[in-house]
């Protein structure tokens, strides 16, 4: 049975997927007391192909980007529920990091990242604002165009 936040989610088309697992050394999620850090999203989309794959300024648009982030914060969101299983649980969005795959000179990264931003706040509301770092780097796995990791403060 869904809950409010899901509901929400599906009022705005938004479907939560299987969460993508770790392709490394690393497990997709840590909680620890009434924290929940949530590793790094890649774009992968619910085909399990990278919504935008490249580097922002230098062929992948900031549009592009965007709906790249949104994406990544879907996927954060499906490891949320796979670790409490339900996002009515969520009590916060503390934090989100964003990497943003950057041509040199490249400086709208903090564009980019809104939409992983306007994701958290659509679906939690005033508890889904957030502090942010979003950093511009020459490279990401897959060559994803963008990587969001998420910080939450549960019940």
């Amino acid at each position: 049975m869904a809950g409010m936040v899901e509901k929400k989610l599906q009022e705005l088309g938004v479907t939560l997927a299987n969460p993508p697992t770790p392709v490394a050394n690393y497990v997709p999620f840590v909680h620890s007391g009434n924290l929940l850090m949530v590793s790094g999203q890649v774009c992968l989309g619910g085909d399990g192909k990278l919504v935008a794959k490249g580097q922002l300024g230098a062929g992948v648009s900031i549009e592009d980007g965007q709906k790249a982030a949104r994406t990544c914060a879907v996927n954060i969101l499906a490891q949320v529920k796979a670790a409490l299983g339900d996002l009515d649980k969520v009590v916060r969005v503390v934090r989100l990091g964003g990497f943003i795959n950057s041509a040199a000179g490249f400086v709208d990264g903090p564009k980019v990242m809104n939409g992983a931003s306007d994701v958290m706040v659509a679906a939690f509301g005033d508890k889904g604002r957030h502090a942010r770092t979003t950093v511009g780097v020459a490279a990401l796995p897959a060559d994803a165009a963008i990587e969001v990791e998420g910080l939450f403060e549960v019940s």
